[in-house]
């Protein structure tokens, strides 16, 4: 529990840094792991190169050496074995004989004598003068050389008495300048590995604050709103930018358009629905403030006007309860079509609820009905609701004896009535909450019921329209997607 802590310690560290600081961490460290790798593997890379040219020298150096000078150089370590040349150094080279005992010779010309190593001895013991052994060593003064050691067979006695005696000969270079070189090399490839870092930082950081300047002013429009609550602030955006940045700000600039839209609603329904409950409810007051002072004074109303004011009342709380719950039909939101309360529904059946109830509204009406089979996926009683405001508006606007016809075939419903008509200037307005035509604003109603109409048949995924008939009155058409036969139930 103790590291799961102490490493969500850093990363929790991290994720509270600026997003800029972020990224040029992140690309600072993604530039120091590559220049890192590259530095390392240059250095490695050089160092096996140069260790090549060594061993091809000390390769070439046994090669070359002539056998005559060889057994010349050799006659006095092998003839009179020494641990020590006796002839001074002539070069930087170190060569010697290792015998198989362990016993070392040490040429005239070598610089000093090599260290020896059980390899050498090895070498001795089992010669193969086709085989090398190459390894990194020290003289016999500590300085680090490069050793080649071959296995060599020396005769030596007199003819018919020769001795045959097995060594080991170690040759070897100095390594002081190529180890400088590399430690020269490794330097600078550190040196030149911090700017890089510190160059990809600055880079990073540049990089970070071009690439999140519109998410500066993202954030500067934001915090606008949230301060001021102005939902008419836009971003810029280049037309021709299609990047996540320009799509973000294309989204930031819808959503407080429609939030203001929103709100702009909300504001004018709040404005139309007080302006439409404040004439019940004057009205209301006016009533029963009448029935208060004739209380007071003990003069009680003719029973005639007292029927009259106890109808206008009864008659304002019936408006005042279909405003009330046409706010709130309105107010509820909008929701999946394929979740919640929707179902398949007989829509031809709710039509024929809907008739019902227009009868009884108009029965001095004449209302015809046609109606086929038609089965739509929409919430039952708002559907039936709807079809029911459609024919309350054609019952309302028919003259007296008028006829009403309705007909539902291949999802498309049509109420036309014989009535007034609208002019085509209002048409445009019909769907609108609160809305009403000067024409009828002396007839009862809240201006709701269209708009309800349209809600629902759009949350149905139809469309309604309302259009002048061929001679006189209007017709509203309801179209609605669905099948005249219902769907298989699931299993």
């Amino acid at each position: 529990m103790t590291g799961r802590r102490g490493a969500a310690g850093p990363v929790r560290r991290f994720r509270s840094l600026p997003i800029r600081a972020r990224l040029s961490l992140l690309v600072a460290a993604a530039v120091a792991f590559a220049v890192a790798a590259v530095s390392v593997t240059c250095w490695f890379i050089v160092q096996g190169k140069l260790y090549d040219e060594i061993d091809d020298d000390l390769r070439s150096s046994v090669l070359t050496l002539q056998r005559e000078e060889f057994e010349q150089l050799t006659h006095t370590c092998v003839q009179e074995p020494s641990d020590t040349g006796t002839i001074a150094p002539r070069s930087k080279q170190y060569a010697q004989l290792v015998g198989a005992d362990g016993r070392v010779c040490v040429l005239p010309y070598s610089a000093a004598a090599i260290a020896v190593t059980d390899g050498d001895e090895e070498v001795a013991a089992h010669p193969d003068p086709e085989e090398g052994v190459f390894r990194n060593g020290t003289d016999s003064e500590g300085r680090p050389v490069r050793v080649l050691t071959t296995a060599v067979v020396i005769e030596t006695g007199p003819l018919g008495r020769a001795v045959v005696q097995e060594y080991a000969f170690a040759v070897a270079v100095p390594l002081d300048n190529t180890r400088s070189t590399l430690n020269e090399l490794a330097l600078l490839l550190l040196l030149v590995s911090g700017v890089g870092v510190l160059g990809s930082a600055a880079a990073g950081l540049a990089v970070a604050r071009a690439g999140l300047r519109p998410v500066d002013r993202l954030t500067e429009a934001v915090e606008h709103v949230a301060r001021t609550e102005d939902l008419g602030i836009r971003i810029p955006v280049e037309d021709d930018s299609e990047d996540e940045i320009a799509r973000l700000s294309h989204s930031f600039n819808s959503m407080t358009s429609a939030l203001a839209s929103s709100r702009d609603l909300q504001q004018q329904l709040i404005a139309d629905a007080g302006h439409e409950l404040r004439t019940p409810l004057t009205s209301l007051r006016t009533n029963i403030e009448l029935f208060s002072r004739s209380e007071e004074t003990g003069r009680p109303l003719p029973a005639e006007d007292r029927k009259a004011l106890l109808t206008s009342v009864k008659a304002q709380m019936t408006e005042l309860a279909a405003l009330i719950g046409d706010l709130q039909e309105l107010s509820r939101p909008d929701t999946d079509p394929h979740a919640g309360r929707t179902q398949i529904v007989a829509w031809h059946d709710a039509v024929e609820s809907a008739l019902r109830r227009a009868r009884l509204r108009g029965p001095e009406l004449t209302i015809t009905a046609d109606l086929h089979p038609w089965y739509v996926r929409a919430e039952p009683a708002a559907l039936e609701r709807a079809v029911v405001n459609v024919l309350d508006n054609a019952v309302k606007f028919s003259p007296p004896g008028g006829t009403v016809e309705v007909r539902l075939t291949g999802g498309v419903l049509t109420v036309r009535d014989h009535g007034p008509g609208m002019p085509a200037d209002e048409l445009p307005y019909v769907f609108d909450r609160f809305w009403r035509s000067p024409g009828a604003r002396a007839l009862p109603g809240s201006g709701l019921g269209l708009s309800i109409v349209a809600r629902t048949v759009h949350q149905a995924g139809g469309e309604v329209t309302l259009a002048p008939a061929e001679d006189t009155g209007m017709t509203a058409t309801i179209r609605l997607p669905g099948a005249p036969t219902p769907p298989p139930e699931a299993p």
